[in-house]
């Protein structure tokens, strides 16, 4: 007679909503680095199983290989891990298993299956601009043969979602992995901003060609065009957008001014932008005055200086809403993975994490990880795998 526990462990699992947006279609594109010979598990399954243990809150490999073998039977056969014939029980994956697949997988490709994934289940864009940052960012304990850490290129729309990331070459910055990066989205109707290190003219004539605009800040990396944008008669020009906020213990306010251009050293520059920052610590009693300098692609009149105002300090959100995130919520700093592509993929599935919850209507990231691990049918569910 079966057990209590092995009636449990065969219990159906919840069927796939229709309309959801299954992960594993996605996953099914990725290249598989394992030999053909002797793979029991597919390798959607055991990315899946992986994607789900971070959605719940798992911070290390070792977390996502106590959750997959603590997942009951229902979502070890959602996730699509086999079921032995006879007996009706499910086979579940050895730690070793998953760590040689997750070491040699492509996270290029992965990335790219996570951003398309991302994509298909957000909600269709409207007809405004779409503004997207690109910043990067180092894996502090990631360190390899050749370099003392990696860092990752992310590109991310203002409302928090990685649409796309691009590791950077050892021994290289991130100037060479801004177009790869950009490469996989569509980027007809958006905006992109991006730091100064970006402000480069092939970047702007990439964009441009794709259907980009930009927002480009100015520094002395550019002499030339940064001399003649700072010495524009800013005493003289309108301001077009004011902006004062009271939080933290401290005052800022934001002055606008733009001014139109004819002709500027950069591809398809239209405008100047000047944003002048007062912000006074009530605490410290320090007062910083800031003045930064930007270019734009947008002619005037296509965006209010509210507008700009806002994708230029919207482009800090790429800080706040995702490297933020994975060092406090996902201790991302404090992990020793540097096993092969390992610090890559693991960043890919935070990437797919704080995206799928922030896509849901989560606002607070780890409240959200604790929400989903109380439930195993939460995370299948978001990713598609179960109702």
């Amino acid at each position: 007679m079966p057990t209590a526990l092995g009636q449990l462990a065969r219990t159906p699992a919840p069927a796939p909503l229709a309309d959801a947006v299954r992960l594993s279609g996605f996953l099914d594109l990725l290249p598989d680095p394992r030999g053909v010979r002797g793979r029991r598990y597919s390798l959607p399954a055991l990315v899946a199983a992986a994607a789900a243990s971070v959605l719940a809150g798992a911070r290390s490999f070792t977390a996502i290989t106590e959750w997959i073998s603590d997942a009951p039977g229902w979502a070890c056969r959602a996730l699509g891990f086999p079921v032995d014939p006879l007996t009706g029980t499910v086979s579940v994956p050895h730690p070793h298993t998953l760590r040689r697949l997750l070491v040699q997988l492509d996270g290029d490709a992965l990335d790219q299956a996570i951003g398309a994934f991302l994509a298909s289940r957000a909600t269709p864009a409207g007809p405004e601009l779409r503004a997207i940052a690109v910043d990067g960012k180092a894996l502090r304990g990631s360190r390899t043969a050749t370099t003392t850490h990696i860092t990752l290129l992310a590109a991310m729309d203002h409302a928090g979602h990685v649409l796309a990331q691009r590791q950077v070459a050892d021994k290289s910055n991130e100037i060479p992995a801004f177009q790869p990066l950009l490469s996989t989205i569509d980027l007809t109707g958006t905006v992109i901003t991006a730091d100064a290190l970006h402000t480069q003219h092939a970047h702007g004539s990439y964009l441009r060609e794709r259907g980009a605009h930009y927002i480009a800040q100015v520094k002395a990396n550019h002499p030339g065009l940064f001399d003649r944008v700072r010495h524009l008669p800013w005493r003289e020009i309108a301001l077009d957008h004011y902006d004062r906020t009271r939080a933290h213990h401290r005052l800022e306010i934001r002055r606008l001014k733009t001014a139109a251009f004819a002709h500027l050293d950069y591809p398809d520059a239209r405008q100047a932008l000047q944003v002048v920052r007062w912000r006074k610590d009530f605490t410290s009693g320090k007062l910083t005055i800031e003045r930064v300098y930007l270019i734009t692609s947008l002619p005037p009149g296509t965006a209010s200086g509210a507008r700009l105002a806002d994708w230029i300090r919207g482009h800090w959100k790429i800080e706040n809403l995702l490297h933020h995130v994975r060092d406090r919520t996902f201790r991302e700093d404090d992990s020793k993975i540097h096993a092969g592509r390992l610090p890559r993929v693991m960043a890919g599935l935070r990437n797919l994490a704080i995206g799928v919850h922030r896509q849901d209507g989560h606002t607070n990231i780890a409240a959200a990880l604790r929400h989903t691990a109380r439930d195993c049918h939460r995370p299948l569910a978001a990713l598609g795998l179960t109702g």
